[in-house]
């Protein structure tokens, strides 16, 4: 079996779990767009990689991995499962009273860095992170996952300065970028566009790619830049592959339909995804 086949069975798995999940939290709903939109990126991540072990959580020279947009949690959660850092039966306890796994968690032993909430602040973490590693000598990356609409906030920009100002070539920033957040499309809200002429004005590496494509995603994440942090713009769909909900705003915090669920699980079966 090759490299891209095993990630996409791996990208599948997660896909069903946070299917599941979605499914279980009923009315209440949960984050299905902005979780649906990075899948790929989450399968390529935690199928190849970043550098952790489940049995080893805290060793120092962990990757990390800082989902900035915190509100992605069904794929994050699913890939940690398959990574054995969580059991199928803390799983069954997302958004229940007294669960272990809640929207905005942090628990380093069960893989989770960071806790989030107020969007903007996941680079900069990053950043201190990546600095760490140069001073103490140590070889981790750190990742950050960022969400476009989040890059409206100015203390993004202030991150990809000093990113750059410090030579971070142990830092990858991957933007999930759909063109969509709570309140509308991007290009109406606030645009960022063109991101990619103005992070490599700031001094980055820039990739753009297909968040969708495991192939494309795993090249981008491989290169490795000198002297200046990687940026990865990764182009999505929110709420990717769930008919009633793709591309629409109102997918960042829904419930997800038995039908919906049906017609993800058939086209899994079928092969559709991961080579988008």
């Amino acid at each position: 079996m090759t490299e891209l086949e095993e990630l996409e069975i791996f990208s599948n798995k997660i896909r069903k779990t946070a299917l599941d999940m979605a499914l279980s939290s009923g009315k209440e709903g949960c984050h299905i767009g902005g979780g649906f939109s990075c899948i790929e990126i989450f399968a390529v991540l935690y199928g190849k990689i970043l550098n952790i072990n489940a049995q080893d959580p805290l060793n120092e020279n962990r990757d990390r991995f800082i989902p900035s947009k915190t509100h992605c949690i069904l794929p994050h959660f699913a890939s940690l499962m398959h990574r054995g850092f969580i059991s199928a039966q803390e799983i069954n306890s997302f958004h229940e009273n007294g669960g272990l796994l809640a929207g905005h968690p942090e628990n380093p032993q069960i893989g989770l860095e960071f806790s989030g909430g107020s969007l903007g602040m996941g680079l900069s973490l990053g950043i201190g992170m990546a600095l760490a590693a140069k001073k103490k000598k140590l070889s981790y990356k750190t990742y950050v996952l960022l969400g476009d609409g989040e890059c409206n906030e100015g203390s993004v920009w202030e991150a990809f300065m000093a990113a750059a100002q410090f030579k971070l070539d142990n830092l990858v920033a991957i933007i999930d970028y759909n063109n969509m957040q709570f309140d509308g499309n991007n290009d109406n809200v606030m645009s960022i566009s063109p991101i990619e002429k103005k992070l490599e004005a700031f001094g980055w590496e820039v990739i753009s790619c297909s968040g969708h494509n495991i192939n494309e995603l795993l090249h981008a994440l491989k290169k490795e830049p000198h002297n200046k942090p990687l940026a990865i713009i990764a182009h999505t769909i929110k709420a990717h592959g769930i008919p009633s909900l793709e591309n629409k705003a109102e997918s960042h915090h829904a419930s997800l339909s038995q039908e919906d669920y049906n017609f993800v699980i058939n086209a899994m079966k079928e092969g559709i995804y991961g080579r988008v």
